[in-house]
């Protein structure tokens, strides 16, 4: 197991069913921390609780089914677990969703009324419930995946771009609040931005074998960028995005 930065710490792992999701349960867990994750389909978390510790016997990997549009229930999955592990040192953010159209002029509104709660409501219920639990740790971290287009939108993906940069503008004023809360010190804790252009993997490359997938992010790699959130001082990542892709 890890003896590095990650070594006994306590990550909940938000979306944690999904394929990114996987690569991180298993990338956490093979670091030396205690992983908690949560998804709304229970089957699907199990198969990823199950699969990281099976690759990785000894490590506690816990599923916790959460209903993230609900504050409470959100609240209280932090509750429980800063409770059950004494102590939270971690959330990372990887619930996802897209939606897209022709054009500018055909976006519905019903895509944003699904990409807000999925992209930025989530990370609303989240960050609240465990921005205090994460000033008490000596390393805690709120990770937020995002995407390039939340900076450069294009006009087919209004909803998506904008929901993504109200996720990202979200986050930055959590950074706030643990830059205040530092005091002259600075920042113990922080509130850092993976930027992407798409992610890809394994799934994603045998039902498309000719595509290139030009500047998306493997999972693994994904996964490997989050674990490395916990080897760098909270001041140098509070507030800034991190690119995993070119910017655009």
């Amino acid at each position: 197991m890890g003896n590095g930065a990650l070594d006994g710490a306590v990550i909940a792992v938000a979306g944690a069913g999904g394929p990114a999701g996987r690569a991180t349960l298993l990338r956490l867990a093979e670091a030396g921390a205690t992983v908690i994750g949560s998804d709304n389909d229970p089957e699907r978390l199990a198969e990823a609780v199950d699969a990281a510790r099976y690759a990785h016997g000894g490590s506690t990997v816990t599923g916790d089914t959460v209903d993230l549009l609900d504050p409470d229930s959100t609240r209280a999955w932090a509750v429980r677990t800063e409770e059950e592990f004494g102590r939270i040192d971690g959330l990372v953010h990887l619930v996802g969703g897209w939606r897209g159209s022709e054009t500018f002029t055909k976006t519905s509104v019903d895509d944003w009324d699904l990409l807000e709660m999925l992209l930025v409501r989530t990370v609303l219920h989240t960050s609240l419930a465990f921005h205090e639990g994460l000033q008490r740790s000596d390393r805690g971290r709120y990770v937020l995946i995002s995407a390039a287009g939340a900076s450069k939108p294009t006009a087919g993906n209004a909803a998506y771009a904008a929901a993504k940069a109200a996720a990202e503008a979200w986050t930055l004023a959590m950074g706030d609040y643990f830059r205040k809360a530092g005091g002259e010190q600075g920042p113990t804790s922080a509130a850092v931005i993976l930027v992407v252009k798409a992610l890809v993997h394994d799934a994603m490359r045998a039902d498309r074998p000719n595509a290139k997938f030009a500047g998306f992010t493997d999972v693994r790699d994904l996964a490997k960028a989050i674990a490395g959130v916990w080897d760098k001082p909270a001041a140098e990542l509070n507030g800034n995005r991190l690119w995993l892709t070119e910017k655009p």
